[in-house]
């Protein structure tokens, strides 16, 4: 149940159920509260308390017009395919959620304003963030732009006032408010953070299962997405208290021996995931979808420019981490939805962009060119550290694989 944020009123009592002391994990989930709508409100604070939806894209100032002004927009004045990506409280009430249409969005909430996406503010206030949170607990895995994973194990203040001291943190250097979940493994935390949004703080113990997690739909385990949930409906299990009460055959013979295992060690609230402070990127990809459907030959030009542009991006993302890809792959949505995608694998890795380009357009070559286009992609993978670097070489190609 959300509940409005009020620092001085939600002052949590002591919690007892976890140590103050790494006798056993203590796992931490932090989720930044509606991150990109939250960013917008402190750049137009007047929009507060309104539905707001971020999607689609950022206009150009005209003559005239200030800096920064996003001429509000009302829902129901959009005409595109755009997606959301975020929402606020009040626009979530409305029914409306990330990932869905901006024009079905306009069906639900018509009055509600549309701001574009700016991710270079949502990145720099990531950054604040994360660089907050590290301060007082250095053992962090980076989930994305605005959740982490925090490892409170060897700390040695108790949970609760560890958790608020992180929270006031993130509020001072950001100016936002969060959520952190607390719990004895990574699944059971993020369960927790979700749990008393916005603002809330959580903590859970095994024995709290029964009482606050099997009540739950099944889709709030981390790792059972749309296709699974819809299986087990289909089973008759909607709750996670229903799988926790499955026969393991049954879930074996759906989901097979592995899948099967793991659902019901999840449901039960069993995790054994550990805190990963640094890792490897596998793959780096930029992608864009486009604003109509593109046809090969009579929008050749724009389709020129757009993958240009990608593998510009995708050769600015490997230069500021400092890799190179082997393998460059391209992904075609078409406007049917059907998707593919092709991959050439160099001899030497690339980063430069006419070498990322040169390897797209080959993959482009072995592609079906006679429909429209609704989305376009650059991959590269297969990543290697500057340090292993040799000259770009001769090429083979992969199989060809569907998407």
């Amino acid at each position: 149940m959300r509940r409005p944020s009020s620092s001085a009123a939600r002052q949590p009592v002591r919690d007892s159920r976890l140590p103050g002391r790494g006798t056993e994990r203590r796992i931490a989930h932090l989720d930044m509260d509606a991150f990109y709508a939250s960013v917008e409100l402190l750049r137009y604070p007047r929009l507060r308390g309104q539905p707001v939806v971020i999607g689609g894209r950022r206009l150009q100032p005209t003559a005239g017009q200030a800096r920064g002004d996003p001429r509000f927009r009302r829902l129901c004045d959009y005409a595109g395919r755009g997606v959301i990506t975020t929402a606020t409280y009040e626009a979530r009430a409305l029914g409306v959620h990330s990932g869905m249409g901006l024009m079905t969005a306009a069906r639900l909430a018509p009055d509600a304003i549309l701001l574009p996406a700016d991710f270079d503010a949502y990145r720099r206030y990531s950054r604040l963030f994360k660089t907050a949170v590290a301060h007082i607990a250095p053992r962090i895995e980076d989930r994305g732009i605005d959740e982490i994973y925090i490892d409170l194990t060897e700390m040695s203040a108790d949970t609760l006032p560890l958790a608020n001291e992180i929270k006031a943190a993130v509020r001072e250097a950001t100016g936002l408010s969060c959520s952190i979940g607390i719990a004895p493994n990574k699944l059971l935390a993020k369960i927790a953070s979700d749990l008393d949004k916005p603002d809330g703080l959580t903590v859970l113990a095994p024995s709290d299962l029964a009482a606050r997690v099997w009540l739950l739909p099944v889709n709030k385990i981390n790792g059972i997405g749309p296709k699974a949930g819809d299986r087990l409906q289909g089973l008759g299990i909607r709750t996670i208290g229903d799988l926790a009460g499955a026969a393991p055959a049954l879930l074996e013979r759906h989901f097979g021996a592995r899948m099967g295992g793991w659902l019901i060690r999840a449901a039960h609230g069993l995790d054994e995931q550990p805190i990963v402070t640094e890792s490897e990127p596998r793959s780096m990809t930029r992608e864009t979808t486009f604003e109509r459907d593109l046809h090969p030959r009579q929008d050749r030009a724009l389709l020129t420019a757009a993958l240009t542009g990608l593998c510009e991006r995708v050769a600015g993302d490997l230069a500021a981490r400092g890799y190179r890809g082997r393998t460059i792959g391209i992904k075609l949505r078409y406007h049917d939805f059907r998707t593919l995608t092709r991959d050439v694998t160099l001899r030497n890795p690339v980063c430069r962009a006419e070498d990322l380009l040169a390897s797209s357009r080959e993959c482009l070559r072995r592609v079906p060119l006679d429909r429209r286009i609704r989305l376009l992609g650059v991959r590269a993978g297969a990543l290697v550290a500057d340090s292993q670097e040799g000259p770009a070489g001769d090429r083979w190609v992969q199989a060809e694989l569907p998407f």
